[in-house]
């Protein structure tokens, strides 16, 4: 009777060990494994359906596949033709800076003004020059301040030889700002200094590149008109980023794309169009049909910059 249990003990024993062998055998099975995405019903591999792509149901999704290539931003068809962007220059004429100059010891003296040409371009007119120095003088805008005395290392953007000692007040003349774009307002500085040749009888403070006048320029540019018109509107799904900076008016300057946002959405919540938003940021790249933007891109949205 004893040896008849301990027969039936073993034997149940020896059903359990085989029965979790089985088990821990069929795990390895993928039928068994934890289920851990979509399955192609025949391989039994993922899907494409299990690759994170931006989905317009799931707001803030903005994660895309790695092979995603960037492409322009291109407007989306309007229900309503929109009118195409503009932006009208500074009027020919207008002078955006002036000032008159005297130099410390009265030895030099004349009028100055920048003008704009219409065309996104200015030029500085100099009218009045006088000078009872021996040597020729020029004048130069920079965009940091020397000190007379100094020797000037640059001769700046729109330098220009005023003329050499007079009798009367020379002939009106000017120069061209070459470089500056449509706000030359970092000039800071009107420098006049000599621009007299490299001989030794010349005295030290009058010679080659010596600063004989430091003047503040204090420069008036007035915005040019655009028809375009971005105001600040609320955040919301696919729109999620922050404006970084705003004009003098207060008016959104720029701003910073937030993960998930799209071109359209983002357009919409400035009160602008796709078209509108090409215009501003014309090297901007979007990802996927639905044109999501990339995370940390910085978008102008001041016409004025452009």
């Amino acid at each position: 009777m004893f040896w008849g249990d301990a027969g039936r003990r073993a034997r149940r024993w020896s059903t359990l060990v085989a029965a979790g062998a089985l088990v821990t055998m069929l795990g390895g099975c993928s039928l068994f494994a934890p289920h851990t995405g979509p399955l192609s019903a025949s391989t039994g591999t993922p899907s494409a359906s299990s690759t994170r792509t931006p989905s317009a149901s799931a707001p803030g999704s903005g994660s895309l596949d790695g092979s995603a290539t960037p492409t322009p931003l291109v407007p989306e068809p309007e229900s309503t033709p929109m009118p195409s962007p503009t932006l009208t220059q500074i009027s020919a004429g207008t002078v955006v800076a002036e000032g008159d100059v005297a130099s410390p010891k009265g030895s030099v003296h004349f009028h100055y003004r920048v003008v704009a040409n219409g065309d996104a371009t200015f030029s500085t007119q100099f009218s009045g020059f006088t000078s009872t120095l021996p040597v020729p003088v020029s004048a130069t805008l920079l965009d940091l301040a020397p000190k007379v005395g100094d020797g000037l290392t640059s001769h700046g953007v729109g330098d220009h030889q005023l003329g050499g000692p007079t009798t009367t007040a020379a002939a009106p003349s000017s120069a061209a700002l070459e470089g500056v774009g449509h706000d030359p307002s970092s000039l800071g500085t009107l420098v006049t200094y000599s621009s007299a040749s490299s001989d030794p009888s010349i005295p030290v403070e009058i010679g080659p590149d010596k600063v004989l006048a430091v003047d503040t320029v204090r420069w008036s540019i007035p915005v040019r008109q655009s028809n375009v018109h971005p105001v600040e509107g609320a955040a919301g799904p696919y729109a999620y980023g922050v404006v970084t900076a705003t004009t003098a008016s207060g008016a959104p300057k720029s701003y910073l794309v937030a993960h998930g946002d799209r071109a359209v959405v983002v357009a919409k919540r400035f009160g602008i169009s796709v078209q509108d938003l090409v215009w501003l940021n014309a090297d901007v790249e979007v990802f996927g049909q639905q044109q999501y933007l990339l995370e940390g891109t910085t978008l102008n949205l001041d016409p004025d910059s452009l």
